[in-house]
């Protein structure tokens, strides 16, 4: 009875490696091993990434399980897929650590960025939906953790690749690590001789009606500080506490604030004062105050201010911008006044 032919290329050798030798029918159900283990990894991936998109509060817990479920199926998938060709495991451990250190040496980088990453992955001390800001100012939140890099989106929509041990070896700050609010500090400045206390109930008034200032409690109040002399000037700070989710627009938080307070500041006529040096002429021609103005035919400055007429409020359009759940959702239209 002639032989069969696809039974003998089954078992036809291909290499022999010490008393183990690797056929071409093992071959192929080592490689189809670790086809499908590979298949489930992925499958398993975008399902939990799915999963994860639609879910609000376990999304950092979905994303560990996402990753230790992939590396787990391809691991076992490589480790079932080579004894399944024959290969004694047990007899290429030395081999196996001699190729080990070479390729260590090699590709060390990758292999300490592979450890940080699952550093990352279950210390959760920077996760997936954080905002963060690294040492060189670059600030987004967290999208992706990858086996050697880890992805953050700007607020101006870029993504910056950051090598995983640069995350666990760098100082990096997150702004959201234990989803509270953080305060900040906006910096302005008035001329001398205000009235500091006009200045503190204006600047206040206009950072509570801020839309997303927290409200004042015991621990956390907004205020504002006088913190030193200038050159011309008296410099204060606005202390304020913006919510959380606001704090992740950290520019747009800090230009509203800005824009708010200078609003404040024009409609309460106080002034904000510029770099000068002023000259001062106490007589002309034997005349003083408006009478020597008036010799010159200028107009005195307190009626130009009465003669300017009322400015419609301004749109702050960093506060608005806010307003947005997502820095890639289109910017919301100014509101158009209703015609009488």
């Amino acid at each position: 009875m002639a032989a069969n032919p696809l039974r003998t290329l089954d078992s036809f050798e291909l290499l022999k490696l010490g008393k183990a030798s690797v056929t071409v029918g093992g071959l192929a159900a080592g490689v189809l091993i670790v086809a499908v283990a590979l298949f489930a990894a992925r499958l398993s991936s975008v399902g939990l990434r799915g999963l994860r998109e639609r879910a609000a509060g376990d999304a950092a817990s979905l994303y560990i399980v996402e990753k230790v479920l992939t590396y787990g199926l391809v691991i076992i998938g490589v480790t079932v897929g080579l004894s399944t060709m024959g290969l004694d495991l047990t007899s290429l451990a030395v081999f196996a650590g001699a190729v080990g250190v070479g390729v260590g040496l090699g590709l060390q980088g990758i292999i300490k960025d592979f450890a940080s990453g699952v550093s990352l992955v279950f210390e959760r001390l920077v996760a997936v939906g954080d905002f963060v800001e690294l040492s060189n100012g670059g600030r987004g939140v967290v999208h992706e953790i990858g086996p050697r890099a880890t992805r953050i989106r700007t607020n101006d929509s870029t993504d910056i690749i950051v090598p995983n041990s640069v995350l666990v070896n760098d100082q990096v700050i997150n702004w959201t690590l234990r989803n509270t609010n953080r305060r900040i500090r906006i910096p302005f400045v008035t001329a001398f001789g205000i009235d500091k206390e006009k200045v503190r109930e204006a600047v206040l008034k206009a950072a509570r009606a801020v839309p997303f200032t927290s409200p004042d409690d015991a621990v956390r109040r907004t205020q504002v500080w006088l913190v030193g002399f200038g050159e011309s000037a008296l410099k204060f700070e606005l202390i304020v506490w913006p919510t959380v989710e606001s704090v992740r627009r950290p520019a747009a938080v800090n230009a509203a604030y800005t824009w708010a307070i200078d609003d404040a500041l024009r409609q309460a006529k106080i002034e904000i004062p510029y770099p000068q040096r002023d000259i001062r002429v106490r007589g002309l021609f034997g005349e003083e105050g408006e009478d020597a103005l008036t010799s010159l035919k200028l107009e005195p400055a307190a009626r130009r201010r009465k003669a300017k007429a009322a400015k419609a409020a301004s749109s702050n359009d960093a506060a608005q911008d806010l307003e947005r759940e997502d820095p890639d959702d289109p910017p919301i239209p100014p509101a158009v006044p209703l015609k009488s």
